[in-house]
């Protein structure tokens, strides 16, 4: 099993910026990837970024630009800086690891982007 505790979640303005993390612990593989995701009130979850552990990095191209996704192998954590955020980012964001054909998910963390 794999636990995931995300931080960093809030209320920032437009045009600020947060820095989320994800720490994972229990069973965690050498070769997985960590990512995020976010869910907006009444639209699906999205993929936001994600990395694999060798650092290989993708983006939605909603964010890309803005944000940077990165992780720290030795401390089993991942982080996602945003910077110039907007309104539409405004949702709840999940942490993910795939290992192998398993999947976890965190709890959620609410960021919220309003003057």
């Amino acid at each position: 099993q794999v636990q995931l505790v995300e931080s960093g979640g809030g209320l920032v303005q437009p045009g600020g910026s947060l820095r989320l993390s994800c720490a994972a612990s229990g069973s965690i593989w050498s070769g997985n990837i960590m990512g995020w995701h976010r869910q907006a009130p009444g639209k699906q979850r999205e993929l936001v970024a994600q990395m694999t552990s060798g650092g290989s990095a993708n983006y939605a191209d909603s964010v890309a630009g803005r944000f940077t996704i990165s992780r720290d192998n030795s401390r089993n954590t991942a982080y996602l800086q945003m910077n110039s955020l907007k309104p539409v980012d405004t949702a709840v964001y999940y942490c993910k690891v795939d290992q192998g054909d398993l999947t976890y998910w965190g709890q959620g963390t609410q960021v919220t982007v309003s003057s």
